[in-house]
């Protein structure tokens, strides 16, 4: 059981962590510096990451989104304000929303601008430092301040349900993978382990039900994030990581 707990401390550390190197790679998960970039005809670094992330979710689905967001990092540290579950209804299509703006704004800027020509991972930094640009800590902390409200009135990774763009591209990497069915990370799970304890559904940071999951034999759901916490707290090992 021990062993199950370090590994939750472990994603905790790491994501934190992230979230703590965010003034130097905010940049890189800016959609506002991505669609400025496009407009002047530049694949910024930004860009390069989203599509490396599309890329990624086709075989480990948003493992990213659990382990390695800054964002979700920060989130996480506002469940000691604001614990509650997020309403997982119709308000998780406002990000499909964000999302197609994301898409259409920067190839318009993009084709006004004469199309893509130029490749600057390092855009809007200075010796690859974020922060050191001037002018980017406004957007920094505009973005954690964000992030923020969503957090505290929204519940358990509100941001993350409602409004993050990034989420909806690894979505539909996984959506993809599910089509075709190649091996890629994901929950399985036993339900004839399962003693309804729930510990699963109340550790899970994306307030999913997790236990009916489990129930229904279905654990695929667009809002699993694969941080692995149903897995480490179930003491049946009901619920595990497979390929």
């Amino acid at each position: 059981m021990k062993k199950l707990i370090d590994k939750q401390w472990t994603r905790k550390a790491l994501i934190i962590f992230s979230f703590v190197l965010l003034p130097v790679t905010f940049v890189y998960i800016s959609c506002p510096i991505i669609i400025e970039g496009a407009s002047k005809g530049i694949v910024t670094g930004g860009l390069i990451v989203f599509i490396l992330l599309f890329i990624s979710s086709l075989f480990v689905g948003r493992l990213f989104c659990g382990w390695l967001c800054p964002m979700g990092g920060l989130q996480e540290i506002y469940f000691n304000i604001n614990e509650r579950r997020a309403n997982i209804g119709w308000l998780n299509w406002f990000k499909y929303l964000i999302f197609l703006a994301i898409i259409f704004i920067p190839l318009i800027s993009a084709i006004r601008s004469g199309g893509l020509t130029t490749v600057d991972f390092f855009y809007y930094t200075d010796h690859g430092v974020s922060i050191a640009k001037q002018g980017a800590y406004i957007i920094l902390f505009v973005q954690i301040a964000f992030v923020t409200l969503f957090a505290i009135l929204g519940g358990k990774r509100g941001f993350c349900h409602y409004f993050c763009p990034i989420a909806v591209f690894m979505i539909l990497g996984r959506m993809i993978r599910n089509i075709f069915r190649w091996p890629a990370l994901h929950l399985s799970a036993e339900a004839r382990r399962c003693t309804d304890c729930k510990k699963c559904s109340k550790n899970c940071p994306m307030g999913l039900d997790v236990n009916i999951m489990v129930r229904h034999g279905c654990m695929e759901n667009t809002e699993c994030i694969l941080c692995g916490c149903c897995v480490n707290v179930c003491l049946e090992q009901a619920i595990r990581y497979a390929l």
